[in-house]
């Protein structure tokens, strides 16, 4: 595993109104390693979000003001920060409290009196779900690929860093959240990719199918100014599981660092190399890596 995730002490927000009663639970996340940063209330909270990106966010669900639940859509509307796992305290046990919680944002619901033990259990699940997926997803951008994620409206649900550079370049506006019309085609078609230009600007887009509930994977490529066919890579059609392999063999990592970072066993990495290396028709780790670094074309 990276040594960045090993040392980096991870940092969660508390938010209660009476946060005096969460001692022992702060001092139980302090204990495991965790930086903790308190709030009184949802406005505070927001605040202090401005300002810092925690790992996680523990929030009471009833507080004075702005209540937990609507603190958390805010959270989630937001496209910096809807990444955070969000953990609902609360002495709310119903079921139609629960479905609340899990419907405006949150991924996880412990009732109180809280068992400290049993939160930070929960806490550290989620953190590292949460990290590991935010490195698949932004680990294609390494190997020059741009990823965006769009809803079953149309919208776009998540969008790589790369991926958000171009949208930005391309010419014409599109309705906020929405894909630039230019690559509606692509949501249409996966057989093919669509191309689209603007000044200074030539993208390749294809259509990876769906990865979630009602969301499809779009893979972005920039093409040189006189490119009139895509690249080898984008050809190559490989699997959003395969192009987080190949990214992060061209970073230099290991079999071992790949399945550390990715969840899956040395074996696995081993079968998805080899089929990489079979779709871009190469037969090295080096030229593979080579390729998508952009020195072979």
């Amino acid at each position: 595993m990276p040594a960045s995730l090993e040392t980096q002490r991870p940092v969660v927000l508390v938010v209660d109104d009476a946060p005096s009663s969460l001692g022992m639970l702060c001092d139980s996340l302090e204990g495991e390693g965790y930086t903790v940063l308190v709030a009184r209330d949802g406005d505070a909270a927001l605040q202090r979000l401005e300002l810092v990106v925690p790992d996680a966010i523990l929030l009471d669900a009833v507080m004075p003001g702005l209540s937990g639940f609507e603190t958390c859509r805010q959270i989630k509307a937001n496209p910096a920060l809807a990444h955070i796992p969000v953990i609902f305290m609360t002495g709310l046990s119903e079921t139609e409290h629960v479905l609340e919680g899990f419907a405006c944002g949150g991924v996880d619901y412990v009732v109180k009196p809280l068992r400290a033990q049993e939160v930070v259990a929960r806490l550290h699940t989620h953190t590292r779900n949460a990290r590991m997926t935010r490195l698949a997803r932004e680990a294609v951008d390494v190997a020059g690929f741009g990823v965006l994620l769009v809803d079953a409206r149309g919208r776009v649900a998540w969008r790589s860093p790369q991926a958000a550079l171009w949208l930005n370049s391309l010419d014409g506006e599109a309705a906020p959240g929405r894909l630039p019309r230019a690559m509606d085609a692509a949501l249409l078609d996966d057989s093919a990719p669509v191309l689209i230009s603007s000044d200074g600007l030539q993208l390749s887009v294809r259509n990876m199918g769906r990865v979630g509930i009602g969301e499809t994977m779009l893979l972005l490529e920039q093409l040189s100014t006189n490119a009139s066919v895509p690249s080898r890579l984008t050809n190559a059609a490989l699997t959003p599981r395969e192009t987080e392999v190949l990214s992060w063999l061209a970073k230099g990592k290991t079999n071992r660092d790949m399945g550390d970072i990715l969840g899956m066993s040395h074996r696995t990495v081993n079968k998805h190399l080899e089929h990489i290396f079979e779709k871009l028709g190469v037969e090295t780790r080096a030229a593979a890596a080579a390729l998508a670094s952009g020195h072979m074309l």
